[in-house]
């Protein structure tokens, strides 16, 4: 695995990669509280037969913690990456995105159409339909970084870990449940708060109304327990040209983490079957 640090205007980005130049590129976008650490069982799955690149988003991980909230927004962290992949001289890959860093791989997609020959998104969304909820979702994003800046990052992460939405991960080995934890207390309280108001579900468009515009593969990935998130896969597949919705049994809202077996496998199989329609890799 290389490690990379790579100045994007005016940030200095984290980036892991493995693999020759020359196999299939799959980039890798984690979710709220994650960083590239959370993809590292996945991509040793993949290891040999595709370029994995794990990268740390804005105000994460080992990236850069912007102060100014606005550089968070959606259009800065989609205008990054595409610099990013400039940096990185790539062409076109398949780009994973998970909850957070699934809405972020859906809004570059749709800005970038020619980069991105097949979309995953794992239990992830396209927004807020409605201007009343987005600024419903908005405040009470707001209130949340308000905790964290006052609570501190030790007691935010306690109270996270311990949402319904992560309910499924109290039946992980203690030592991945440390692992995810670990994870989550290597961030910042100010890369966590300026991301929920900066790039928060309530901040970001609605992209539901462009679905129909992204004519390329997209494989919807749920977990059965994550109930609110299989059916807002279920609704977007309504909306997509060229769509899968996979749901898996007995699993929460970070498939990848509960199951990175199974993951993997979904991802090289959705690969294959592309290869055998004759698409591209």
């Amino acid at each position: 695995m290389n490690e990379n640090t790579i100045r994007v205007r005016g940030i200095d980005y984290y980036v892991e990669t493995a693999g020759a130049e020359d196999l299939p590129t799959i980039v890798f976008l984690h979710g709220f509280t994650g960083s590239t650490a959370t993809w590292q069982e996945v991509t040793k799955m993949l290891k040999g037969k595709y370029r994995t690149v794990a990268i740390d988003l804005t105000g994460h991980g080992k990236t850069s913690i912007p102060r100014d909230v606005n550089r968070y927004s959606m259009d800065e962290q989609v205008e990054d990456l595409e610099e990013l992949f400039n940096a990185l001289s790539f062409q076109q890959f398949k780009l994973v995105g998970y909850s957070m860093g699934g809405r972020v791989a859906l809004a570059y997609t749709i800005r970038y159409p020619k980069r991105v020959t097949s979309l995953i998104l794992e239990s992830s969304s396209p927004g807020l339909k409605t201007e009343n909820e987005r600024m419903e979702r908005q405040a009470a994003d707001g209130r949340l970084a308000d905790r964290i800046v006052s609570e501190g990052l030790r007691a935010f992460i306690d109270f996270w870990g311990n949402i319904p939405l992560f309910s499924s991960q109290k039946k992980l080995l203690a030592e991945k449940q440390l692992a995810v934890k670990n994870e989550r207390l290597s961030q910042s309280e100010t890369g966590l708060a300026n991301s929920l108001r900066g790039i928060g579900t309530g901040s970001q468009a609605s992209y539901w109304d462009r679905l129909h515009t992204v004519n390329l593969p997209v494989l919807l990935i749920t977990g059965e327990l994550d109930t609110k998130f299989v059916n807002i896969s279920r609704e977007m597949q309504s909306y997509f040209p060229n769509v899968r919705h996979e749901t898996i049994d007995h699993t929460g809202h970070a498939i990848h983490v509960e199951k990175p077996d199974t993951f993997a496998t979904m991802i090289e199989e959705h690969i294959s079957e592309l290869k055998n329609r004759g698409g591209s890799l």
